[in-house]
């Protein structure tokens, strides 16, 4: 091998090392607004869709931008769902979100990724678990992200498989309601280190 093949090859080498071992960042938190957030529904059924909100709790999520390892909580309070209709709404509560005995649903971060980012924002998933109806399910929760200095707009739409995780199916022989709800999340928040 020739010296100034050696030389380079050791440069290539020496540049690999330094991209794939970057100075440890700074462990960021990112607390969402529930004022400034809401988080709607919609579950498809017989010639029509119900549509309903939900309202956040709180939310707050640590996380290291090199590593990706994430702790925290979003937690939605499941008694004030609502979908502007008294009995569907009672029924919802009492059947099948078993509300007063299940009033919170939680999601715990574990680990962040980040799909792509640029200088306005990023696409991140969120792995962790979902705390629904008194039962853990392994989940990711996928967001768009838009960064406004130190806020930030998020954005997340994804699909909860209720009828599958053993809460009721409310269909019957005249009304076909879909075994899995749609939900929308947009909400803004604060990024600060500790």
């Amino acid at each position: 091998m020739t010296q100034p093949l050696r030389l380079a090859l050791a440069l290539l080498a020496l540049a690999h090392a330094a991209l794939a071992s970057p100075a440890r960042a700074e462990e960021q938190t990112l607390t969402l607004d529930p004022a400034a957030t809401t988080v709607t529904f919609t579950l498809g059924a017989t010639l029509h869709s119900v549509e309903g909100s939900v309202r956040l709790a709180s939310g707050q999520i640590r996380f290291d931008p090199v590593t990706g390892v994430a702790a925290g909580e979003i937690e939605v309070d499941a008694r004030s769902a609502a979908t502007g209709r008294e009995s569907r709404d009672r029924n919802m509560h009492r059947d099948v979100l078993e509300s007063e005995r299940y009033p919170r649903i939680v999601f715990r971060a574990e680990k962040l990724r980040v799909v792509h980012q640029d200088a306005s924002g990023a696409v991140v998933e969120v792995v962790g678990q979902l705390d629904l109806h008194g039962q853990l399910h392994p989940w990711t929760l996928p967001a768009k992200l838009v960064f406004q200095g130190d806020r930030v707009a998020i954005e997340a739409n994804f699909r909860v498989p209720y009828v599958e995780w053993g809460m009721q199916d409310y269909s019957s022989f005249i009304l076909r309601v879909d075994r899995f709800v749609d939900v929308r999340v947009a909400s803004e928040g604060r990024i600060a280190a500790p």
